[in-house]
Protein backbone atom coordinates (compact mmCIF):
# COMPACT_ATOMS: atom_id res chain seq x y z
CA UNK A 1 0.00 0.00 0.00
CA UNK A 2 1.19 3.55 -0.78
CA UNK A 3 2.14 5.79 2.25
CA UNK A 4 1.77 10.04 2.04
CA UNK A 5 3.78 11.89 4.40
CA UNK A 6 5.08 15.20 4.89
CA UNK A 7 8.16 16.26 2.87
CA UNK A 8 10.22 19.14 2.03
CA UNK A 9 11.98 20.21 -1.31
CA UNK A 10 14.61 23.04 -0.90
CA UNK A 11 17.15 24.78 -4.28
CA UNK A 12 20.50 25.63 -3.19
CA UNK A 13 23.41 27.01 -4.58
CA UNK A 14 26.57 26.01 -3.80
CA UNK A 15 30.01 27.65 -3.95
CA UNK A 16 33.00 25.40 -5.10
CA UNK A 17 37.18 26.58 -4.85
CA UNK A 18 39.94 23.94 -5.33
CA UNK A 19 42.19 26.50 -6.80
CA UNK A 20 43.67 27.68 -3.28
CA UNK A 21 41.89 25.62 -0.84
CA UNK A 22 39.63 22.61 -1.04
CA UNK A 23 36.14 24.85 -0.45
CA UNK A 24 32.90 23.09 -1.50
CA UNK A 25 29.88 24.58 0.71
CA UNK A 26 26.30 26.13 0.15
CA UNK A 27 26.03 29.58 0.29
CA UNK A 28 22.01 30.43 -0.80
CA UNK A 29 19.04 28.64 -1.06
CA UNK A 30 14.96 28.76 -0.85
CA UNK A 31 12.23 26.55 -0.37
CA UNK A 32 9.97 25.26 -2.72
CA UNK A 33 5.89 24.96 -2.78
CA UNK A 34 4.06 23.22 -4.70
CA UNK A 35 1.77 25.49 -7.01
CA UNK A 36 -1.19 23.55 -5.76
CA UNK A 37 -0.39 24.89 -2.39
CA UNK A 38 -1.16 28.53 -3.61
CA UNK A 39 -5.11 27.50 -4.75
CA UNK A 40 -7.96 28.73 -1.77
CA UNK A 41 -8.20 25.28 -0.62
CA UNK A 42 -4.98 25.33 1.37
CA UNK A 43 -5.34 29.64 2.70
CA UNK A 44 -5.58 28.19 6.06
CA UNK A 45 -2.61 25.95 5.92
CA UNK A 46 -0.59 28.48 4.46
CA UNK A 47 -1.47 30.64 7.34
CA UNK A 48 -0.69 27.74 9.82
CA UNK A 49 3.04 27.32 8.58
CA UNK A 50 3.23 31.08 8.43
CA UNK A 51 3.96 31.53 4.97
CA UNK A 52 4.10 35.15 3.96
CA UNK A 53 0.91 36.72 2.07
CA UNK A 54 2.76 38.12 -0.57
CA UNK A 55 4.11 34.55 -1.96
CA UNK A 56 3.69 33.75 -5.07
CA UNK A 57 4.40 30.50 -6.89
CA UNK A 58 7.66 29.73 -8.61
CA UNK A 59 9.24 26.93 -10.10
CA UNK A 60 12.43 25.22 -8.86
CA UNK A 61 14.52 27.16 -11.92
CA UNK A 62 12.69 30.49 -11.30
CA UNK A 63 13.72 30.10 -7.65
CA UNK A 64 16.90 28.53 -8.47
CA UNK A 65 17.86 31.73 -10.97
CA UNK A 66 16.32 34.24 -7.74
CA UNK A 67 19.07 32.36 -5.49
CA UNK A 68 21.68 33.14 -7.80
CA UNK A 69 21.21 36.65 -8.62
CA UNK A 70 21.12 37.17 -4.73
CA UNK A 71 24.68 35.37 -4.54
CA UNK A 72 25.83 37.62 -7.51
CA UNK A 73 24.51 40.64 -5.69
CA UNK A 74 26.39 39.88 -2.93
CA UNK A 75 29.70 40.23 -4.58
CA UNK A 76 30.86 36.32 -4.28
CA UNK A 77 33.50 35.67 -7.07
CA UNK A 78 33.06 32.67 -9.35
CA UNK A 79 34.39 31.54 -12.72
CA UNK A 80 31.75 29.11 -14.21
CA UNK A 81 27.94 28.09 -13.33
CA UNK A 82 27.48 24.88 -13.04
CA UNK A 83 24.12 23.30 -12.95
CA UNK A 84 22.38 19.72 -13.38
CA UNK A 85 19.68 18.80 -16.34
CA UNK A 86 17.11 20.14 -14.50
CA UNK A 87 18.06 23.38 -14.99
CA UNK A 88 20.60 22.35 -17.88
CA UNK A 89 17.50 21.37 -20.09
CA UNK A 90 15.95 25.00 -19.47
CA UNK A 91 16.38 27.54 -22.87
CA UNK A 92 15.12 30.36 -20.75
CA UNK A 93 17.84 29.61 -17.66
CA UNK A 94 20.63 29.68 -20.02
CA UNK A 95 19.18 32.96 -22.24
CA UNK A 96 18.74 34.61 -18.41
CA UNK A 97 22.60 33.75 -17.64
CA UNK A 98 23.90 34.78 -21.38
CA UNK A 99 22.30 37.86 -20.93
CA UNK A 100 24.40 38.81 -17.34
CA UNK A 101 27.65 37.86 -19.40
CA UNK A 102 28.50 34.76 -17.36
CA UNK A 103 29.71 31.75 -18.22
CA UNK A 104 27.58 28.60 -17.75
CA UNK A 105 27.97 24.76 -18.04
CA UNK A 106 24.49 23.23 -17.91
CA UNK A 107 24.22 19.31 -18.40
CA UNK A 108 21.50 18.29 -20.55
CA UNK A 109 19.36 15.04 -21.41
CA UNK A 110 20.94 13.30 -24.04
CA UNK A 111 17.82 13.51 -27.02
CA UNK A 112 18.73 17.33 -26.61
CA UNK A 113 18.97 18.64 -30.29
CA UNK A 114 21.49 20.26 -32.14
CA UNK A 115 22.60 21.73 -35.48
CA UNK A 116 26.46 20.96 -36.83
CA UNK A 117 25.94 24.23 -38.76
CA UNK A 118 24.46 27.52 -38.24
CA UNK A 119 20.61 26.80 -39.16
CA UNK A 120 19.37 29.91 -41.31
CA UNK A 121 15.98 30.90 -40.23
CA UNK A 122 13.86 32.75 -42.02
CA UNK A 123 10.05 32.99 -42.96
CA UNK A 124 9.40 30.57 -45.85
CA UNK A 125 8.79 32.01 -49.55
CA UNK A 126 4.83 32.05 -50.34
CA UNK A 127 4.16 28.91 -52.98
CA UNK A 128 2.17 30.30 -55.99
CA UNK A 129 -0.90 28.33 -56.35
CA UNK A 130 -0.80 26.43 -52.73
CA UNK A 131 -4.15 27.61 -50.91
CA UNK A 132 -4.11 27.89 -46.89
CA UNK A 133 -2.65 30.68 -44.55
CA UNK A 134 0.89 32.73 -45.85
CA UNK A 135 3.53 31.24 -43.10
CA UNK A 136 4.40 34.13 -40.93
CA UNK A 137 6.92 31.79 -38.23
CA UNK A 138 10.49 31.91 -38.73
CA UNK A 139 11.31 28.23 -39.61
CA UNK A 140 14.79 26.84 -40.08
CA UNK A 141 15.30 27.28 -44.20
CA UNK A 142 17.51 24.91 -46.71
CA UNK A 143 16.16 21.73 -44.86
CA UNK A 144 18.67 21.71 -42.19
CA UNK A 145 17.96 19.22 -40.09
CA UNK A 146 19.39 19.11 -36.24
CA UNK A 147 20.98 15.53 -34.73
CA UNK A 148 20.32 14.51 -30.92
CA UNK A 149 23.52 14.95 -28.90
CA UNK A 150 23.25 11.20 -27.93
CA UNK A 151 23.60 10.17 -31.74
CA UNK A 152 26.98 12.21 -32.24
CA UNK A 153 28.60 8.94 -30.82
CA UNK A 154 27.93 7.26 -33.50
CA UNK A 155 28.90 9.30 -36.02
CA UNK A 156 33.27 8.85 -36.03
CA UNK A 157 33.92 12.73 -36.05
CA UNK A 158 34.46 13.28 -32.52
CA UNK A 159 38.17 13.55 -31.36
CA UNK A 160 38.12 12.33 -27.99
CA UNK A 161 40.60 13.77 -25.40
CA UNK A 162 41.65 12.19 -22.06
CA UNK A 163 41.66 14.61 -19.02
CA UNK A 164 42.73 13.86 -15.37
CA UNK A 165 39.01 14.93 -13.90
CA UNK A 166 40.72 14.92 -9.68
CA UNK A 167 41.66 12.39 -6.99
CA UNK A 168 40.23 9.87 -5.50
CA UNK A 169 40.65 7.00 -2.86
CA UNK A 170 41.19 4.76 -5.73
CA UNK A 171 43.65 6.69 -7.27
CA UNK A 172 43.16 9.56 -10.21
CA UNK A 173 39.75 9.71 -12.21
CA UNK A 174 40.97 9.79 -16.05
CA UNK A 175 37.73 10.14 -18.38
CA UNK A 176 37.85 11.14 -22.05
CA UNK A 177 35.68 14.05 -23.10
CA UNK A 178 34.76 14.97 -26.99
CA UNK A 179 34.30 19.08 -27.44
CA UNK A 180 32.24 20.33 -30.48
CA UNK A 181 30.90 23.51 -31.82
CA UNK A 182 27.36 23.39 -32.18
CA UNK A 183 24.21 25.50 -32.70
CA UNK A 184 20.54 25.18 -30.96
CA UNK A 185 17.87 27.80 -31.53
CA UNK A 186 16.31 29.96 -29.45
CA UNK A 187 12.97 30.72 -30.71
CA UNK A 188 13.66 33.58 -32.94
CA UNK A 189 17.36 33.30 -32.73
CA UNK A 190 20.17 30.85 -33.24
CA UNK A 191 22.97 30.77 -30.57
CA UNK A 192 26.88 28.98 -30.88
CA UNK A 193 27.45 26.93 -27.97
CA UNK A 194 30.38 24.46 -26.96
CA UNK A 195 28.80 20.90 -26.61
CA UNK A 196 30.69 18.74 -24.23
CA UNK A 197 30.40 15.31 -23.99
CA UNK A 198 31.94 12.98 -20.96
CA UNK A 199 32.55 8.87 -21.14
CA UNK A 200 32.14 8.36 -17.62
CA UNK A 201 31.93 4.44 -18.57
CA UNK A 202 31.73 2.00 -21.28
CA UNK A 203 27.86 2.50 -21.92
CA UNK A 204 27.69 6.22 -20.04
CA UNK A 205 27.97 9.57 -21.06
CA UNK A 206 27.04 13.07 -20.06
CA UNK A 207 26.33 15.80 -21.53
CA UNK A 208 26.66 19.72 -21.59
CA UNK A 209 26.48 23.10 -23.09
CA UNK A 210 28.60 25.90 -21.93
CA UNK A 211 28.80 29.88 -23.44
CA UNK A 212 32.59 30.15 -23.17
CA UNK A 213 34.27 31.81 -25.53
CA UNK A 214 35.67 29.45 -29.08
CA UNK A 215 39.41 29.69 -27.55
CA UNK A 216 38.57 28.56 -24.49
CA UNK A 217 40.96 25.56 -23.27
CA UNK A 218 39.60 21.99 -24.39
CA UNK A 219 41.29 21.10 -20.23
CA UNK A 220 39.59 24.00 -18.97
CA UNK A 221 35.96 22.98 -20.46
CA UNK A 222 36.85 19.39 -19.33
CA UNK A 223 37.44 20.76 -15.53
CA UNK A 224 34.38 22.88 -15.27
CA UNK A 225 32.27 19.78 -16.43
CA UNK A 226 33.24 17.99 -13.57
CA UNK A 227 32.46 20.50 -10.77
CA UNK A 228 29.57 19.24 -10.43
CA UNK A 229 30.82 16.42 -8.40
CA UNK A 230 31.91 18.68 -5.35
CA UNK A 231 28.36 20.84 -5.59
CA UNK A 232 26.88 16.81 -4.80
CA UNK A 233 29.51 16.68 -2.19
CA UNK A 234 28.11 20.09 -0.29
CA UNK A 235 24.92 18.91 -0.61
CA UNK A 236 25.91 15.36 1.15
CA UNK A 237 27.93 17.44 3.56
CA UNK A 238 25.34 19.56 4.32
CA UNK A 239 22.84 17.01 5.23
CA UNK A 240 25.10 14.33 6.55
CA UNK A 241 27.43 15.85 8.52
CA UNK A 242 25.73 19.21 9.12
CA UNK A 243 22.36 18.17 10.10
CA UNK A 244 20.12 19.44 7.12
CA UNK A 245 18.40 15.78 7.27
CA UNK A 246 17.31 16.07 10.70
CA UNK A 247 14.90 19.30 10.02
CA UNK A 248 11.40 18.07 11.86
CA UNK A 249 9.83 21.93 12.03
CA UNK A 250 7.07 22.46 9.50
CA UNK A 251 7.21 26.00 9.53
CA UNK A 252 8.17 28.27 6.91
CA UNK A 253 10.16 30.93 9.39
CA UNK A 254 11.59 27.51 11.19
CA UNK A 255 12.97 26.08 7.66
CA UNK A 256 14.78 29.73 6.84
CA UNK A 257 16.82 29.45 9.71
CA UNK A 258 17.19 26.21 9.69
CA UNK A 259 18.68 26.96 6.36
CA UNK A 260 20.68 29.99 7.62
CA UNK A 261 22.23 28.45 10.34
CA UNK A 262 23.25 24.95 7.94
CA UNK A 263 25.02 27.03 5.92
CA UNK A 264 27.20 29.23 8.44
CA UNK A 265 27.88 26.10 9.68
CA UNK A 266 29.16 24.60 6.13
CA UNK A 267 31.41 27.64 5.97
CA UNK A 268 32.73 27.19 9.38
CA UNK A 269 33.81 23.98 8.32
CA UNK A 270 35.43 24.91 5.32
CA UNK A 271 37.10 27.70 7.10
CA UNK A 272 38.54 25.07 9.90
CA UNK A 273 39.86 22.40 7.71
CA UNK A 274 42.00 24.67 5.53
CA UNK A 275 43.22 26.25 8.45
CA UNK A 276 45.16 22.87 9.26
Amino acid sequence: MGKVDQSQVGVFVSYVNLLKHSVWTWVEGDLFIPEDWFNEVHAQLRKDLGIPDDLRFKTKIEIGLESLNRVIANGVPFEVICFDGLYGRSEWLRSQIQQSNHIYMAEIPCNTNVYLSKPQLGVPEIVQGKRGRHPKRLKVLLGQQPIKVRDLLNSGDLKWLRVRVRNSERGEINDAFAMQRVWLRYEDKVVEEWLIIRKESAKKHSYALCNASPDTAIQKLAWWKCQRYFIERANQDAKSEIGWDEFQAQKYRAWQHHLSLTTLACWFVNATVNLF
